[in-house]
């Protein structure tokens, strides 16, 4: 049988597991509430979680058996179990410590937050510290060569590994670690400082169609109109390669100009929510009694519009961040972006992503370029969840 028929007979089997748990649920309890209102969704859903966890488990400790054929199949799926188990814990912990720890308005936002949420503010945070201290928490400089090349991750002499550099070196004796760590300077900086300038430039502009309207609204939402129909990549792309004549050997050069290409780019998604929540809050009679006091442009959209935009604009402003930090990976991946010889996430995996070969044998060589991607989709993760809360409390909805 392939795979698509055994695929087919597990959900054909958690389907009917999922009816029968429904039904026993209905029997047992005295058709209470909670199964006799239970969509059959839920039930399929209950069971296919029973089902994953205990595959998980069963998995995981395949992962920790004797046989080194066995581990190293499943040596990537226990890694995963073990960070999800440790980070849960860690953002539990930080959520406790929160509640007791902090301001009276702290200690209620703490209070009221999920845990994925505290996961998503823990992990900023510690993305946070270390892009600001990399210099002082790095073993060794991202530049630095040093006398020993591809060393496997893990630190383990008897697998090709060595404790000096715990997660390896790549092709040209570079130490991972120290490269992963000043990536997330680079990468998350530039990214935050591309997102602010986007922010800048959309946010002004789409506030300032809102307020004055007429020609000037139509012009810019036409402009915008039709850098929104070009794939953003695919622009990104070919502006990057056209700077990348222009400048030469200048590296800082090119990330300028890619900082600048960036945040024009995707200012045109926050042009078109600044100015639809704009149009909103210019008929409020507040503005209306601005205007009549004589107020200038600047302080109706600073002093007026503005505060009272903060939070979608907030919420966009994470998502913005999460797609521009994504665009800089995937442009230093294709060779345009971030410029070596500085650390960078995305060109980290493009460098050693020939190490992926030795999965199959060995897979602690393959960790190696999935340690950038892993760096990567955390962060992405983590902001997106603190987003969703954002929204969440900004929507006015309730637990």
């Amino acid at each position: 049988m392939n795979i698509f028929g055994v695929i087919a007979l597990w959900i054909i089997a958690i389907g009917v597991a999922g009816w029968l748990f429904r039904f026993a649920g209905q029997k047992i309890t005295g058709n209470k509430p909670m199964f006799r209102d239970m969509p059959y969704g839920v039930a399929f859903g209950y069971v296919l979680g029973a089902v994953v966890l205990v595959w998980l488990v069963w998995a995981y400790s395949l992962s920790r058996s004797a046989d080194p054929a066995v581990a190293n199949k499943y040596f990537f799926l226990g890694k995963a179990v073990e960070g999800f188990i440790l980070f849960a814990i860690a953002a539990w912990m930080f959520r406790i410590f929160g509640r007791h720890v902090g301001t009276a308005g702290t200690r209620k936002l703490f209070r009221s937050m999920p845990l994925t949420a505290s996961f998503g503010i823990l992990t900023i945070l510690i993305y946070a510290f270390v892009s600001i201290f990399a210099g002082v928490l790095a073993p060794y400089g991202q530049e630095e060569i040093l006398a020993a090349a591809n060393v496997v991750p893990g630190g383990n002499p008897a697998m090709g590994g060595n404790p000096d550099y715990p997660l390896g070196t790549d092709q040209i004796g570079r130490d991972i670690l120290s490269r992963l760590i000043y990536g997330a300077q680079n990468t998350v900086g530039i990214a935050f400082a591309t997102t602010v300038l986007a922010f800048l430039i959309g946010a002004t502009l789409g506030f300032l169609a809102a307020t004055l309207g007429g020609w000037l609204d139509q012009l810019l939402s036409r402009a915008v109109d039709v850098l929104m129909a070009i794939p953003s990549l695919i622009f990104a792309l070919l502006l990057m390669t056209i700077a990348s004549a222009w400048a030469g050997s200048e590296k800082g050069l090119l990330t300028f100009y890619m900082v600048i290409i960036i945040a024009v780019i995707d200012s045109t998604r926050v042009f078109r929510l600044a100015r639809a929540v704009g149009l909103n809050i210019v008929v409020m009679d507040y503005i209306e009694a601005a205007k009549l006091r004589g107020e200038g442009m600047g302080y109706l959209i600073f002093r007026e519009i503005l505060p009272n935009a903060t939070a979608p604009l907030l919420a966009e402003f994470g998502l913005r961040f999460c797609f521009v930090f994504l665009t800089i990976a995937s442009l230093s991946f294709l060779g345009v972006g971030i410029q070596p010889p500085l650390a960078d996430w995305g060109t980290m995996v493009r460098d050693l992503a020939q190490f992926i070969n030795f999965a199959a044998f060995a897979p602690q060589v393959a960790s190696a370029p999935l340690l950038a991607a892993g760096a990567i989709a955390l962060l992405t993760v983590a902001v997106n969840f603190v987003v969703d809360w954002m929204l969440h409390k900004s929507s006015g909805l309730k637990e």
